[in-house]
């Protein structure tokens, strides 16, 4: 059933430390009946998932199922701010929402104004974390991220880090996405087990970006397979993102799972 985990096993099997990982599933507002269903998998693992909130996408009636189960997870589940309203702003080339096209003012306004949505919406607990859609932004992003008060910007490893641009703002890339795709071609199980297996060897958390919104019932199947290994595992633990970010849980969190 999981052998495509084998490189995963093997990794955290021969770990001289424990492996940390954290899972981020973006585009929280579209194809709800998916989220639920994402987030029935976690509980039933008792482990932590970070959900990237698109505001002006998050419906009411959802919303308040939101703030429900957020609540009632123990410090499980939290939701952090995903863009504005996840456009593209760019007139050519490669899509952002927060692209060098913008000016400072503009993308101010749209991350302030995705703040002010986001808290009407699911209320205060809201973890300060900016996760820019498509994973890419730029240096203004970043000066922009650092004024509005977060204290985390999480994009892909493959983005170029921002450094000073940040301030005390803390980079948390994720590491593995769930629908990687190497020359165009969507990476099959045991590619994608190697995948992960490779990321646990390696010095960081490791991060799983996931997109409840194209999750068929396979792909549900094996990230369960995925989660109660990690739930399992002596040499695994996951954490919030906040926690992996070294920092403390937001008011309401909660300690890993197992």
């Amino acid at each position: 059933m999981s052998g495509w985990l084998a490189a995963l096993r093997r990794a955290l099997d021969t770990a001289d430390r424990p492996v940390t990982f954290f899972f981020r599933d973006d585009d929280a507002g579209w194809a709800d009946d998916r989220l639920w269903a994402l987030l029935d998998r976690f509980a039933g693992v008792a482990l932590p998932v970070d959900l990237a909130v698109i505001p002006a996408a998050l419906a009411a009636q959802p919303a308040r199922l939101l703030r429900r189960r957020i609540a009632a997870s123990g410090g499980l589940v939290a939701a952090h701010q995903h863009g504005s309203t996840h456009a593209n702003h760019e007139p050519e080339g490669r899509k952002h929402e927060f692209g060098p096209a913008r000016t400072a003012e503009q993308q101010r306004y749209n991350l302030a104004r995705g703040q002010r949505l986001l808290a009407d919406k699911l209320g205060p607990a809201i973890a300060p974390i900016f996760t820019p859609p498509w994973n890419r932004c730029t240096p203004t992003t970043g000066r922009c991220v650092a004024e509005l008060g977060f204290q985390v910007l999480s994009r892909d490893t493959t983005a170029a880090p921002l450094g000073l641009e940040l301030g005390p703002v803390v980079e948390l890339p994720v590491t593995v996405d769930w629908f990687a795709r190497r020359k165009g071609v969507r990476l099959d199980r045991p590619q994608l087990g190697a995948l992960l297996g490779e990321a646990a060897a390696g010095p960081r958390p490791v991060g799983v970006m996931l997109h409840h919104a194209i999750t068929d019932d396979p792909e549900m199947e094996a990230i369960g397979e995925l989660l109660e290994l990690v739930a399992r595992h002596p040499a695994a633990s996951a954490s919030p993102m906040l926690q992996a970010a070294g920092l403390p849980a937001a008011t309401g969190g909660g300690s890993s799972g197992r």
